[in-house]
């Protein structure tokens, strides 16, 4: 499939049905995280897989997010491995949003679904799943198969800005907060 037209046909799942995720495709969708590109090649990225019914039941006390996916990508950057720039800003959380991302194109291809989950209690998550203090929980990409009636929710998934909005060439010169159309293009 074209990479740009799966884009725009990839969507946030919020219902899965029961099938589980096969280990092999499970291993591929975790290949294309390992293999992601992070900060000065540094690897970062810690992932926890849950996949027993226990483990998600706990997530589920994390999230209300789970929707009966098949199985949860925890995603976290060890804050002491991952490469801090000049002015000290830390691009751990920019290394696994790259692996996240590659992640979840992988299951779209493979015929899985996801949903990208940044809400959660990130206490209690540390405490359920032992989460040591260095590492920095980012994402939980769910996983699964979509149900059959699993649809794209009509505004958050085709409501889309035009280009002008987020694209400039050049400068920002005109740009005020908030505002688009300002730059030059």
């Amino acid at each position: 499939m074209d990479f740009l037209q799966m884009t725009k046909e990839r969507y946030s799942v919020r219902k899965f049905d029961s099938r589980p995720v096969e280990e092999e495709k499970l291993h591929r969708i975790l290949e294309a995280g390992r293999v992601a590109p992070t900060a000065v090649n540094y690897q970062p990225q810690r992932i926890l897989v849950l996949r027993k019914e226990e483990a998600m039941e706990a997530l589920s006390r994390c999230t209300r997010y789970v929707f009966g996916a098949g199985v949860a990508l925890l995603v976290c950057y060890d804050k002491n491995v991952s490469w801090k720039n000049r002015g000290g800003k830390d691009m751990g959380e920019v290394d696994v949003s790259i692996v996240t991302t590659q992640m979840m194109y992988a299951a779209q291809e493979l015929g899985l679904g996801t949903l990208w989950v940044g809400s959660y209690k990130e206490d209690l998550l540390r405490e359920l799943f032992s989460l040591p203090e260095f590492l920095v929980p980012v994402a939980i990409l769910m996983v699964g198969y979509p149900a059959d009636d699993a649809k794209p929710h009509p505004v958050l998934h085709e409501s889309r800005y035009a280009p002008e909005h987020s694209i400039f060439y050049d400068t920002f010169e005109g740009i005020k907060p908030g505002e688009s159309n300002a730059g030059k293009h």
